[in-house]
């Protein structure tokens, strides 16, 4: 049943009701330690996590989630432990952040497909050869790794949680679930589906809004 604007899913016991996602809604403020509770936008809350910081400093969640260990309270009252590396991310004044690699990333785009943009990095050996010599550098240096970091852009299906480049084959993968709008994309040439990708985006996002608890 659908009413303004509340979708409404009768169980055998219980109703669940879910609604759309739009500009105005915001997500709960807290930790999330993996996609589901992304889903259910149902994050550990930061009342209930244990710190010795400001909890109403801008950057608390940047601060506390440095640390290698985090500790908060359950819904029940039990001290638990989690390990910062594991979670998959946060909220911060209804934002999404996701964790990618060692930072934490903005979600700009909301929907049944997103999109946001974050910091990839890669190592190149010294000289960019590994098989490189100099007989006068260091020879501590020989055949070290140096990064080299690149701003890249990334969509997030948010029906598997799966994130993909943002690419012609990351488009691919995620119109699959929208036979009709797949169908168009991949008859495009190369060069349009190149231009195309965040058109289509937008549309599989328009026909498959994003709905979520009411809760």
């Amino acid at each position: 049943m659908i009413e303004s604007g509340l979708i409404q899913v009768y169980g055998q016991s219980d109703s669940i009701k879910k609604v759309p996602f739009n500009q105005d809604f915001k997500f709960k403020e807290g930790i999330y330690l993996n996609f589901e509770q992304v889903k259910n936008n149902t994050p550990i809350p930061k009342s209930r996590i244990i710190s010795t910081l400001d909890y109403d400093d801008p950057d608390f969640f940047d601060k506390v989630l440095t640390k290698n260990k985090i500790y908060y309270f359950d819904n029940i009252g039990n001290k638990n432990e989690l390990t910062s590396v594991n979670i998959w991310g946060y909220s911060r004044n209804g934002a999404l952040f996701i964790k990618m690699e060692d930072g934490f990333y903005r979600i700009t785009l909301i929907g049944s497909i997103c999109h946001f943009v974050a910091t990839h990095t890669t190592y190149s050996n010294a000289y960019g050869s590994p098989n490189y010599y100099n007989p006068y550098m260091d020879p501590y240096m020989n055949g070290s790794s140096y990064p080299n970091t690149e701003m890249r852009q990334y969509i997030l299906d948010f029906a598997t949680g799966r994130v993909l480049d943002y690419s012609i084959e990351g488009i691919e993968v995620v119109l699959m679930s929208d036979a009709v709008l797949h169908d168009e994309y991949m008859a495009l040439s190369k060069k349009k589906k190149k231009q195309m990708m965040f058109v289509y985006i937008r549309k599989f996002n328009e026909r498959n809004p994003l709905y979520f608890p009411n809760n």
